[in-house]
């Protein structure tokens, strides 16, 4: 009997090891159909209002990749289109499995955003042009078709490279006083697209960026480039009549620089560029002045990005057998539907309109409105593949860059790309926390309609399936840590929050002690930190918030009169912005001041401009200030110590203030704490704030000295 339990166990094993077996069978083809109209003019989206065009610059294409490993077959489309929607592209799917017995569900594909590609979607001012949706359905049908037929033994690889420099945030935070207008007549504009152009209207970024240029190589058993599959982060460039924009350039430089032609009776090399996560990115980047920035024609831009892409393809390791898994989700999804009185107000003005197509922008948000309320719900499809140790996840939507960089910190797979735009046209979809900063990425509209939770349950959903697609778990994130990260911890601190967080409302305490704090609405995350290296690594960015008058709040009612703060700080206003510049930290009642409340901030205009500025009690006229002013938008170590009667605070680890206190000894409740804001909500920080420390011991001037890294 033991001995038929251990044949069976081992016939089980057996079994397993062969059915989790990679394909030895992996077969590639590549192929490109030329998708521009062949009747002119056409109408393009990508704009606000309607548009037609009339003249071609480049052609626009469907670059089309056929996979196989013997027992599933997948196929990739990547189009110049600004957007498609998904009920084209399901019908073109199923054209395609009917002539390629490829599955209709494991068929993706996506748009590059060229905002000066023909209109195949309906989006504000602009229809679908009702010619050309035909033509380009039948189109993808072909460049599916035409690559299933160049399918041969292959292999693959991966490689990424790094291109901060092309590719920047375009969704930058407003300050509280210069609050814009929405389409509906209301100031709600916190935040929105290039606001940066003009610094003192802002405090600084609403997001990360991500400069990951990604690509995925395929080449014949013998090493004879077949395709390149790009992905990069940047909304589009920019080109005059219908062209293909740097996508197209990009791919086709890759042709040019790999393989500038095939062998005869060989189909020619495919370079492709898809989308990544860039709902909020652009090339300008406006933390440089203007006069600084570099002035790239679309061809230059190109060219740089495959510069980049040539030197990472150099040094790319091939495998052949990589074994293919893909699956997909159809999530239904509500629209944020206008309430009774803002539907009467859009209906009055689409009547006034006629038959018209919209004219100004309330224009458009009011027929938007209409349509949304038509609509109600709708359905959208979200994918995952894996090719050997490969994984490309897809949104069909607008994605802000960290939604990408969650689905890739947490894909099973580190080799993992996220294309956007896939599978349909869904709109943007900003993180929860930033719906309530307003502006175009968030007004009700085709563009931008889906419920507010719509990016955790996409994310969540594509994450999912990286892991059905892998069957592995998740991989857990953290932040790894950086010989700064050790010292602080060495320090022995009561609670240490990182602030390294995708999302809040919990900031994770880093010790053993489980103090965790709370994040307060009025925030965004994942932003760029203090000293990567020393807090992190050479290879991964140190992450910070920023806050947007919300506040950290925690309880660590152990705290007397004998306590410690130490904390990194980037202030985002100017310093000469509003009476108190912002306040970093606070203690005392919540919504309130009581006489043992303690306050530490930067003074503004109405006194110690740029200056640390510290007081006791629920009467400012006692603030006591530092003598150096602390430029905006820079990182600067501040540390808070209060030893008894005495508050000490250092800048960079020299002393900047020192005052006596009162005698009177911490009261019942002193435990509360804010940080990035003060207990009564007055003048809250506009800013960043990282790496805090808490001590229930007053610091020496030398340890303060050593948390600045001095």
């Amino acid at each position: 009997m033991k001995l038929m339990k251990a044949l069976t166990s081992l016939l089980s094993a057996l079994l397993l090891v062969t059915a989790a077996a990679p394909a030895a069978d992996f077969r590639a083809g590549a192929a490109v159909v030329d998708v521009t109209p062949a009747v002119l003019p056409v109408l393009v989206n990508g704009g606000m209002l309607n548009r037609s065009v009339d003249k071609v610059n480049t052609r626009v294409n469907a670059r089309a990749l056929a996979l196989s490993d013997g027992r599933e077959q997948i196929a990739i489309v990547v189009v110049d289109s600004c957007m498609m929607g998904r009920p084209l592209l399901d019908e073109a799917k199923a054209l395609a499995a009917k002539r390629t017995g490829i599955a209709a569900n494991r068929i993706l594909i996506s748009a590059t955003h060229a905002h000066s590609a023909p209109s195949a979607f309906a989006c504000l001012g602009t229809d679908a042009d009702p010619r050309y949706l035909p033509f380009l359905r039948d189109k993808l049908v072909e460049a599916v078709v035409a690559a299933q037929k160049n399918l041969e033994p292959a292999r693959i690889g991966w490689a990424k490279g790094s291109a901060p420099e092309f590719t920047a945030l375009r969704q930058w935070i407003r300050r509280p006083d210069r609050l814009a207008e929405d389409p509906f007549g209301n100031k709600t504009l916190r935040a929105n697209m290039h606001a940066g152009r003009v610094w003192d209207d802002v405090t600084g970024e609403a997001g990360p960026e991500d400069p990951d240029l990604t690509l995925i190589s395929i080449q014949s058993r013998e090493g004879r480039p077949l395709a390149v599959l790009g992905n990069f982060s940047m909304h589009y460039f920019g080109d005059r009549d219908i062209s293909a924009d740097y996508f197209g350039l990009f791919s086709e430089g890759l042709k040019t620089r790999l393989v500038a032609s095939a062998p005869a009776g060989k189909a020619p090399f495919v370079g492709i560029m898809s989308h990544g996560c860039s709902g909020d990115i652009y090339r300008v980047d406006y933390k440089i002045p203007e006069k600084d920035r570099p002035k790239h024609t679309i061809q230059e831009y190109a060219d740089g990005l495959l510069d980049i892409a040539m030197k990472a393809l150099a040094g790319i390791q091939h495998r052949v057998d990589a074994d293919i898994a893909m699956a997909e989700k159809r999530l239904p999804m509500n629209y944020r539907v206008p309430d009774k009185q803002m539907l009467e107000w859009s209906k009055s003005i689409v009547k006034e309109m006629g038959d018209r197509l919209p004219k100004t922008t309330t224009e458009v948000y009011a027929r938007e409105q209409i349509i949304l309320h038509e609509m109600q719900r709708t359905e959208v499809v979200v994918q995952a593949l894996r090719i050997g140790d490969i994984g490309i996840a897809t949104t069909p939507n607008e994605t802000y860059a960290v939604t990408g960089l969650k689905i890739k910190a947490a894909s099973p797979l580190r080799n993992t790309m996220v294309i956007e735009l896939a599978n349909g046209a869904d709109g943007y979809i900003p993180p929860p926390e930033q719906y309530p900063f307003g502006g175009y990425n968030t007004w009700p509209a085709r563009s931008a309609g889906l419920e507010v939770q719509a990016e955790p349950r996409i994310a969540e959903a594509a994450i999912h399936l990286l892991e059905k697609v892998t069957g592995q778990p998740r991989r857990p994130w953290k932040l790894p840590e950086g010989p700064a990260t050790r010292a602080v911890l060495d320090a022995k601190p009561l609670a240490y929050w990182r602030l390294n967080e995708f999302t809040g409302p919990i900031a994770a305490d880093a010790t053993s002690h489980g103090h965790h704090a709370a994040y307060e609405p009025a925030i965004t995350y994942y932003l760029d930190g203090p000293r990567p290296a020393e807090f992190a690594s050479k290879e991964e960015l140190n992450r910070a918030p920023h806050f947007v008058g919300g506040r950290l709040r925690a309880r660590l009612e152990q705290l007397g009169d004998r306590y410690s703060v130490s904390l990194w700080v980037w202030n985002g206003m100017p310093n000469d912005g509003r009476d108190v510049s912002g306040w970093l930290l606070s203690r005392g009642p919540d919504h309130g001041l009581n006489a043992a409340s303690e306050h530490l901030g930067i003074g503004g205009k109405s006194g110690h401009t740029g200056k640390l500025v510290f007081f006791r009690g629920d009467d400012a006229g006692g603030i006591v200030a530092g003598k150096t002013e602390i430029p905006r938008w820079q990182w600067h170590h501040v540390a808070l110590v209060r030893d008894g009667q005495t508050a000490r605070v250092y800048l960079d680890g020299q002393l900047e203030l020192e005052t006596k206190l009162p005698t009177k000894s911490a009261p019942a409740g002193f435990g509360q704490l804010f940080l990035g804001g003060r207990s009564d909500n007055d003048s809250n920080w506009e800013g960043r704030l990282d790496e805090i420390a808490i001590f229930d011991r007053a610091l020496t001037a030398r340890e303060a000295a050593r948390l600045a890294g001095k």
